[in-house]
């Protein structure tokens, strides 16, 4: 232990026995008694040697003079480092106010943290640095699985925790692959810690394990399910899964109902909520337009402001610039309610506007096996009830080198044809719409852009920083999760891969979507909603905005958890920094806002929209950012994944047949899409039962 004296350092030691066992909480307990002289001052710190042969979680190290220090960290074995790990008491200190005698212990400590960016990372190591995103693809393996290093000026990304693993002896650009969970810090590093229910290896085995068991009941991998039962067999009958189960059972309690032993282990899921409570909902317009509100990627749709809808892609490469949606289709559609003009002046034109981003990527998605892709524009109209309704979706396909730009517009219809293609549109805007969540909604604004933040706070905030205490709970388990899904989810012909429209380009568009749209100043929800227009500034309400849709679950419930957060914020920064040039000349937290622009964010370190970090308001509007990204916004976009996306008709995630009357053939339009054709009067019949052919007399 070491003591707050001024001067040089006071230390006493002593070593540590085992005392005993909570089986309940599965914590081990070990005491030890310190001499301590009377005069040996306040308590500042312990050092920690570990004489195990592997790593010890440490909990707490209480005190009985009731000081107490959260450890809530690996240390390592002395065998692997002679270095002591060092804690500090929980009292909270600004660089500036650091007692002397810890100031030296404050500097090693984070210096510990960073490494020398050299040399192939141990488990047992809490190293924090960076690196691209060089190691999705695997060319060791085959040079179809060789992709793009994302990071950098062709395709711009954040960045990620770097491993240092050996390069492939395909590609020097690419960093080779494992067949174990990557390195994470071993802080960042759940998988051995009882009190959590799932672990990185349970995890790993389910993302191993689940999609080849939903494959028992799809004849064609590259066709989906064959029939409409075929899905509901999931929920009625149940898959078999050849045992072991892979640990689905164990790892996803809430998603599967029952199992049955047998020579194959039968997996009954969980009915998904939305079509437990309406086993059509997904068929109906007006559920298709809720869940732009209250489903579970409420944060793509948009107000629609100007008109002409319009490309800003270059008309040379991409064909017409203008959207195909015209006013007529629109007064058409509302039918009396006002004109365009009206509608756009009162904001009752809503857009879910996938065209440009998507665009690019419909030529060489369509290249690929079992999918198809277009540019998408979903046109929503809100009715004086408050409720949306869609009045039309454009599909566009980019001119090729054998043929034109093809878009056509898609409304509502009564007859069969009509009523068909309307429902086959929206199903290919769903797919659109479910990768965007998954690629930007959820893995691009939460778990990616997070990770340079984690690095930088443990490169630059002290443990004894007071923002470094407060930011530590939203990071919890995201670089370890984020590590999983370079392993298995977002890899070359990995689980998003495999089951997305865009197949193996699914990460170059995130990169796209990160260099086109992603700015940190909108990531905030008032901020973020304002930008879609989707809310306008109003001091005089609760929240400060005003919202477009006064019925926007997602906006109504999240600007509550916003407020509370920021409220909690703006207290605990004033505490702190009582004065702002406290901020300004705290010279760990402005390496820290520094670095995670200039570095874990490098790609986009000259924007404009940047805040700064001078006064105590800049400090909690970044702060209360990135709590809310971690903690509301994930929460939006990821825990209904299930209830909404457990019915794939609901959330279908891929697209594998183009509209049919991009290309028709006359034999498909003549009798109307799935009507049984008029063959009663025909007067000849093949053998069996036919329908056809006129006897002479009354038969059957």
């Amino acid at each position: 232990m070491l003591a707050l004296s001024k001067g040089n350092q006071k230390k006493v030691e002593a070593y540590a026995r085992y005392d005993a066992l909570d089986f309940d909480i599965n914590v081990y307990t070990y005491k030890c008694n310190f001499e301590v002289p009377e005069d040996f001052g306040e308590i500042g710190a312990v050092l920690v040697q570990n004489d195990y042969s592997k790593k010890m979680f440490f909990k707490t190290i209480v005190l009985n003079n009731g000081v107490t220090f959260t450890c809530e960290s690996w240390v390592h074995s002395k065998y692997d480092n002679p270095e002591k790990r060092i804690f500090f008491t929980n009292k909270s200190y600004l660089p500036s106010e650091t007692p002397e005698a810890l100031k030296s212990l404050r500097e090693k400590d984070i210096e510990s943290l960073r490494g020398n960016g050299e040399g192939e990372r141990k488990s047992f190591e809490r190293i924090y640095d960076y690196d691209v995103y060089n190691d999705l693809g695997a060319p060791d393996q085959s040079l179809d699985l060789a992709r793009p290093v994302l990071g950098g000026e062709e395709h711009p990304y954040p960045r990620r925790c770097r491993t240092g693993r050996s390069m492939s002896s395909k590609d020097p650009l690419t960093e080779s692959r494992t067949l174990l969970p990557f390195y994470v810090p071993a802080d960042e590093d759940f998988s051995e810690i009882k009190e959590v229910t799932f672990g990185a290896k349970t995890l790993y085995s389910v993302l191993h394990g689940v999609v080849p068991s939903l494959d028992a009941i799809v004849t064609d991998k590259d066709k989906g399910f064959p029939l409409f039962t075929s899905i509901n067999l999931l929920y009625n009958q149940g898959v078999n899964v050849p045992p072991p189960d892979n640990g689905i059972l164990s790892a996803l309690p809430r998603l599967v109902k029952g199992a049955a032993d047998a020579a194959n282990t039968v997996i009954q899921f969980e009915t998904p909520e939305t079509i437990d409570r309406d086993t059509f909902s997904w068929f109906r317009d007006e559920e298709f337009c809720r869940q732009m509100l209250a489903g579970i990627n409420p944060c793509g749709i948009q107000l629609v402001t100007e008109w002409p809808l319009v490309s800003k892609l270059d008309p040379e490469i991409y064909g017409p610039a203008e959207s195909a949606i015209t006013k007529e289709i629109v007064e058409e559609e509302i039918k009396g309610f006002m004109t365009l003009e009206e509608a756009l002046a009162q904001k009752k034109l809503f857009m879910l506007d996938y065209h440009d981003l998507l665009l690019p990527y419909v030529n060489k998605t369509r290249e690929l096996k079992g999918t198809t892709l277009y540019g998408s524009r979903t046109l929503m109209f809100l009715t004086p009830a408050g409720t949306l309704r869609p009045l039309a979706i454009e599909l566009t396909r980019p001119p090729s080198d054998t043929k034109p730009q093809w878009k056509h517009v898609y409304t509502p219809s009564w007859d069969a044809t009509g009523a068909w293609l309307w429902k086959l549109a929206k199903a290919h805007v769903l797919a659109h719409d479910s990768g965007y969540h998954q690629l930007v909604s959820h893995w691009l604004r939460t778990h990616c852009v997070t990770e340079p933040y984690i690095i930088a706070t443990n490169r630059h905030l002290s443990q004894m920083h007071p923002i470094q205490r407060l930011l530590l709970p939203h990071f919890r388990y995201t670089m370890q999760i984020n590590s999983l899904a370079r392993l298995l989810l977002i890899n070359a012909m990995g689980i998003i891969e495999s089951t997305f429209s865009p197949g193996k380009y699914c990460m170059q568009l995130c990169s796209d979507a990160y260099d086109q749209l992603w700015r940190f100043d909108h990531e905030a929800l008032p901020a973020d909603l304002i930008s879609r227009g989707m809310a306008v500034e109003d001091p005089t309400l609760p929240h400060g905005v005003k919202l477009t849709i006064e019925d926007y679950p997602f906006a109504n419930d999240g600007l509550l958890i916003y407020d509370a957060i920021k409220q909690w914020v703006t207290s605990y920064v004033n505490h702190y920094y009582p004065q702002a040039n406290l901020v300004d000349s705290d010279e760990e937290l402005q390496s820290w806002w520094n670095e995670i622009r200039t570095v874990g964010h490098g790609d986009k370190k000259d924007e404009p929209w940047w805040p700064q970090l001078k006064t105590q308001d800049d400090l909690i509007g970044i702060v209360s950012t990135i709590m809310w990204v971690t903690s509301g916004h994930h929460s939006a976009v990821n825990f209904g994944q299930y209830d909404f996306g457990g019915y794939f008709p609901n959330r279908p995630t891929i697209s594998r047949t183009k509209m049919p009357n991009e290309d028709p053939t006359d034999e498909e339009w003549q009798s109307g899409a799935g009507l049984v054709p008029y063959q009663l009067l025909k007067p000849y019949s093949d053998k069996g039962v036919t329908g056809r052919g006129v006897p002479n007399s009354i038969s059957i």
